[in-house]
């Protein structure tokens, strides 16, 4: 099927993906002035004297802002926010479709991180959260830590925490097919932008102890200087041999190898290098680092992509709609690592002991157990950790 071609003509006959719908009727006079003037007023004047109010008398607690200013849309880069709309709508449409949560599209025209976060706050009040989506690094760091220090919604970046999770969920399960443990395994990471920092910060918080983050340039290592002050942070807190040089140099001897990066980057070559039962997961969009059967003829025991033709799809849709609905339940402040962490074991555990093979480590994007799952451990961490206000 040529999925162009149908994307094309099905935003030409229903233009805009999205659209309003009323939750209440407006058929007589009598409903006007309850939905609207005089009866309004009532509701108002409550959530002046008790502003948690609301949340009783409002969508605010079911409502999340999708918002970009297109500057780094999945393989389409900074193509800006009107030829983003597409991707924030859709994005609208699955929160809807897998977890009953409203969600509205918010393209911002402009690139300048300070008046993203302004604008944020000043529509914070409408929202129960905010899903920051498409925004470039290294801005996207800028931006979320300011606004999660800031606002008392809960603000995530799903490029960066939605793959990260769901990338963790993943690797959990392929742990489990070839017996070794996170704490043990020796990763590698290749492309530490603003989703391979996440997934490295997520890693770490699940027990990993041994990772190394490749980029264009090599290894990151304490006082490796890089022109990026994210990455000099990666050297600090991984790469516990100090390891050196390049792909090649890292990879030697590695249980896991996860590419956030480019297509063709790893060869059979360098994969037959990597340990025994190795796991790799490709996930360079739409062509991976490298392609499922070649890793498989170089010993590769599990591999993962981000495609949807291939076994073991790495897909967001698996995180973000669940994870919101749990926090939106609780009126969760944030959505910290303990949360976090608490979803991809809910993900995780969906395959059990019994269906998990190295075709089969996280469920598929259509299982329907997934978004309660997450938003039943997600509220439950929250409540845990002490972001959650109910």
């Amino acid at each position: 099927m040529d999925f162009n071609k149908a994307a094309l003509e099905m935003h030409q006959q229903h233009p805009g993906k999205v659209g309003i719908v009323s939750r209440v009727a407006v058929k007589t006079r009598e409903d006007l002035s309850t939905a609207y003037t005089p009866g309004v007023a009532e509701p108002c004047r409550k959530i002046v004297q008790n502003p948690d109010d609301v949340y009783k008398y409002t969508c605010k607690g079911r409502m999340v802002a999708v918002v970009s200013n297109g500057t780094a849309v999945l393989g389409l880069g900074d193509i800006g926010p009107e030829a983003a709309l597409p991707v924030m709508e859709g994005k609208a449409v699955l929160f809807k479709e897998f977890a009953d949560v409203d969600a509205f599209p918010i393209c911002l025209n402009t690139k300048d991180p300070a008046e993203v976060i302004a604008v944020c706050k000043a529509i914070a009040p409408s929202f129960g959260g905010i899903n920051l989506e498409d925004i470039k690094s290294p801005e996207c760091f800028e931006i979320e830590q300011t606004l999660e220090r800031e606002l008392d919604i809960p603000v995530f970046h799903d490029d960066q925490h939605g793959t990260a999770i769901v990338v963790t969920a993943a690797l959990i399960n392929a742990l489990r097919v070839v017996g070794k443990t996170m704490e043990q395994a020796r990763i590698v990471l290749n492309g530490p932008g603003a989703a391979g920092t996440a997934i490295i910060k997520m890693l770490m918080n699940a027990g990993a102890k041994d990772i190394i983050a490749v980029d264009q340039f090599g290894t990151l290592y304490k006082g490796c200087n890089s022109a990026e002050a994210h990455k000099n942070w990666l050297g600090e807190v991984t790469n516990p041999r100090q390891i050196r040089g390049g792909l090649a140099e890292a990879i030697a001897g590695a249980d896991v190898f996860i590419g956030v990066s480019r297509p063709g980057c790893l060869t059979g070559e360098l994969c037959r290098t990597m340990a025994k039962d190795a796991i790799v997961f490709a996930m360079a969009n739409p062509t991976p680092e490298i392609m499922p059967d070649e890793a498989k003829a170089a010993g590769v025991r599990v591999i993962a992509t981000g495609r949807s033709d291939f076994p073991n799809q790495v897909n967001n849709v698996l995180c973000f709609p669940g994870l919101f609905k749990g926090a939106l339940r609780v009126r969760a402040r944030d959505i910290n690592p303990r949360m976090k962490v608490a979803a991809a074991y809910a993900i995780a555990d969906l395959v059990s002991d019994e269906e998990r093979s190295e075709e089969y480590i996280i469920p598929g994007a259509f299982d329907p157990r997934v978004a309660q799952a997450v938003a039943d451990a997600v509220a439950k961490a929250a409540r845990e950790s002490g972001s959650a206000r109910i």
